[in-house]
């Protein structure tokens, strides 16, 4: 029997909960498992329809009651819950997951095979994202795994497919990354009310998006040269990348596009506008997420001899969402054949254009 204990139902972990749910017999999981920290009447439909797709509801023991008055029927207690997770995913908000990494799941580590926090948990583990260094797995795995953010793996995957050769030697000589990010999600009441620039914080890397991006390649044994900037806007469409690669070779517009073509993490799109592209997403994405990498504009590619420019849309936080899977897979299975096999029942809301 294999049990996962996804932790927060918020903008990762809704989802999150709801795609494992629809392929949970697929992926060999018999038991999925979540947990609400808060009774809200506001977030009874949600809880209703996870648990009618066959989740079970944890919650802490002193707020049983509470779920109860408000006519959602809990299944166990968190502590209980813990004591049969085999994986968790921590899915809460900032700073959260390291705190329940002291209080709890330390504590847990013997009966547990791993856990994995979203990217906002700096520290929990060693940071993944698909497709980049899925190496991490291949040798003693690792019990904690920070999962990269939705922009880290836009930025990450694009570095990998058009500046690494196929025998994943690097062509990258610097990378100048411009993150548009959205002011908050679509599910959220709070957000900016102007754009909103964010600080350099580091004197390498500028924002944390090119430092997370370095950290990906170290994994790899590569130190990459790459920075990074951000701005913060009022939409709660999609992230927005602007890239400037410079390459030691010259490329042609002709072979990024067939890298797009040949690569199913990458989608295309002859769209300008976020909002037609977050559209598609909702119509026909699973739970309205595009779980690829990155979606690249395709009349945004221009290539000036070593000089590579483009402009793509992050997936909201989809491509996370597939890493999270990807990530319980290797604890739950630890063979990347049997991995690779179980991900081809994810790979339907992979877009090669959108």
């Amino acid at each position: 029997m294999s049990t996962v204990l996804v932790n927060g139902t918020g903008t990762i972990g809704e989802p999150l909960i709801a795609l494992l749910l629809s392929v949970k017999d697929q992926l060999k999981i018999d038991n999925l498992i979540f947990y609400k920290h808060t009774p809200r009447l506001i977030d009874r439909p949600m809880l209703t329809n996870l648990k009618s797709k066959g989740g079970l509801l944890c919650v802490e023991k002193e707020k049983v009651d509470e779920f109860q008055a408000m006519g959602v029927e809990p299944d166990m207690t968190f502590t209980e819950a813990l004591e049969q997770a085999d994986v968790v995913a921590d899915a809460t908000k900032e700073g959260v997951g390291l705190r329940n990494k002291e209080m709890f799941y330390k504590a847990a580590e013997k009966n547990t095979l791993g856990f994995l926090a979203q990217g906002s948990e700096s520290g929990f583990g060693i940071i993944y994202a698909s497709g980049i260094n899925d190496s991490i797995f291949e040798e003693e795995i690792p019990k904690y795994v920070q999962i990269g953010s939705c922009n880290t793996h836009a930025a990450a995957s694009t570095i990998q497919y058009f500046a690494f050769n196929g025998d994943g030697k690097s062509n990258l000589d610097h990378a100048d990354l411009t993150f548009i990010r959205r002011g908050s999600d679509v599910s959220q009441t709070s957000g900016v009310q102007a754009p909103t620039i964010s600080a350099y914080k580091d004197d390498r890397f500028g924002t944390h998006h090119a430092k997370d991006v370095w950290k990906l390649f170290q994994t790899k044994g590569l130190d990459i040269d790459v920075f990074s900037s951000a701005i913060k806007i009022n939409s709660q469409y999609m992230h927005i990348l602007s890239a400037h690669l410079t390459l030691k070779e010259p490329v042609t517009k002709e072979k990024i596009l067939k890298i797009i073509d040949e690569t199913p993490e990458l989608a295309q799109t002859n769209k300008n506008a976020v909002n037609q592209v977050f559209s598609f997403g909702r119509d026909h994405g699973h739970f309205g997420r595009i779980l690829n990498q990155a979606v690249i504009v395709k009349q945004s590619i221009r290539v000036q001899k070593n000089h590579l420019y483009f402009w793509s849309f992050t997936p909201q936080d989809g491509n996370a969402i597939l890493s999270s899977v990807k990530a319980i897979c290797y604890f739950l299975h630890r063979d990347k054949h049997k991995v690779e096999q179980l991900m081809e029942h994810v790979k339907p809301w992979l877009f090669n254009e959108v």
